[in-house]
């Protein structure tokens, strides 16, 4: 099939819709799809075979200068007026913004491909492609989660506003998503958290977890000892980070110990107050921007993994880290129980939010190197066997065609995939990265 899979950023280091973007891609070209990424700032990076149509905004949160003012010859229409303004009032534009450019490409897209599949935009102009186009969308969880934790975290009146400006496209997510036909969701968690926070129909919610390379995270022998290892998307209350560095201050009273945080902390932030606040500068360091193959070496050097997050649609570096056959403690969140399977086998289970439960089983860990290394083995067990990228983009695969056939039933039309001699325009080369045009 002939997919455009949408993007609105594809963050290529450590954020989950950069990566899913890029491994379901080069799975998908695998199994004999072609396929084209559309996708808005910062732009991902994809293997060859996979093509690039790039879909500008102003950038308007791009490091080293977010929230910039930008100059007047870069705007260039309705909708970049849109996308500042909105950011003028604390709001965050770019799932709308974004889906409102592509839906002005809605006649190219119908011709050009069999599947249009976004990525977690769930903007209003989704709509406007479903009428035109078969149409697929993942929801990696309810972004009302997120806004949950980080209102019941904030700590001022002020914030808790800023906040609620901020999260306002939720409120569009919530009412497309009850619109779409298809989605894909990442556990069964997930799926009942979309059904309740979102009002999806169950019937209409396909659950495909994710996968993970094991030839990449693997075991490499060499760990340290007394390292404690997380990673974190996002330096927000959502990732749980300040349990962990409180449960980590009374480790090291007892025990040589070592905390590496794959995460960028907001300068001055409250990770970064907590961490000198805490003492623990000797023994927390930062590291990010890693490639996958550092991420990799990094997870394996540990004893531990943690993820001590509130929440989680899946944890993809859950799911590494078991690859990597490091034993984990993980929240019982989400969809973390769901992704390390019984408790005890690759990880130990503790209360979110919970600072002496978290020391109790990081401390009883690393005091049974055996038990360690029974977790670890299972761990990589579970990963390499029960998940994979080619299954993923099957299943995917599977879901595209149900939609193409849906579509087609709902028009009276042969559901069969347009050849290439249906194509009325030329399609980008594999590799490149043409830029939408505007109009």
């Amino acid at each position: 099939m002939r997919v455009a899979l949408l993007s609105y950023r594809s963050k290529p280091h450590g954020g989950g819709q950069g990566i899913y973007v890029r491994h379901l891609s080069r799975a998908l070209v695998r199994l004999g799809h072609e396929v084209t990424v559309f996708s808005g700032q910062p732009y991902p990076e994809l293997d060859d075979g996979v093509a690039l149509v790039k879909v500008p905004s102003l950038d308007l949160y791009r490091e080293p200068d977010p929230f910039r003012t930008p100059r007047p010859s870069e705007f260039r229409d309705r909708i970049d007026v849109l996308e500042y303004l909105a950011m003028l009032t604390a709001a965050f534009p770019e799932p709308l913004t974004f889906t409102l450019r592509m839906a002005r490409q809605v006649e190219r897209l119908a011709a050009d491909f069999d599947v249009v599949h976004d990525n977690q935009s769930l903007g209003w102009g989704l709509l406007a492609l479903q009428r035109r186009v078969p149409l697929v969308t993942t929801i990696h969880h309810p972004i009302s989660m997120d806004r949950r934790v980080d209102l019941a975290a904030a700590p001022s009146p002020w914030r808790r506003v800023t906040l609620r400006r901020w999260y306002g496209f939720v409120r569009m997510q919530q009412a497309v998503a009850r619109r779409l036909h298809h989605v894909l969701t990442v556990s069964t968690s997930s799926a009942l958290d979309i059904a309740r926070d979102f009002g999806v129909d169950p019937a209409r919610i396909t659950v495909v977890p994710l996968g993970v390379q094991p030839e990449v995270f693997a075991p490499t022998g060499a760990r340290v000892p007394g390292r404690i290892v997380a990673t974190a998307s996002a330096d927000t209350p959502l990732k749980g980070i300040d349990t962990l560095l409180h449960a980590v201050a009374w480790l090291r009273e007892q025990r040589p110990v070592e905390l590496v945080l794959v995460t960028r902390p907001i300068p001055g932030g409250a990770t970064e107050r907590l961490v000198a606040s805490l003492g623990l500068t000797d023994v927390v360091s930062f590291r990010s921007g890693l490639s996958t193959t550092e991420l990799a070496e990094t997870m394996a050097s540990a004893e531990i993994c943690c993820v001590p997050s509130r929440y989680e649609g899946f944890s993809l570096p859950t799911l590494e880290a078991m690859s990597c056959g490091t034993p984990l403690v993980v929240s019982d969140a989400g969809a973390l129980p769901e992704v390390v399977g019984p408790p005890g086998e690759c990880a130990d289970v503790v209360p979110p939010g919970d600072p002496a439960a978290l020391a109790d089983a990081l401390g009883s860990l690393l005091d049974d190197p055996q038990r360690r290394e029974r977790m670890g083995a299972a761990g990589r067990e579970r990963a390499s066997t029960g998940y994979s990228w080619e299954v993923v983009a099957r299943a995917t695969a599977a879901a595209y065609q149900r939609a193409a056939d849906a579509y087609a039933r709902s028009r009276g039309a042969d559901a069969r995939p347009r050849g290439a001699e249906d194509d009325p325009a030329p399609r980008p080369t594999p590799g490149s990265d043409p830029v939408l045009p505007r109009s």
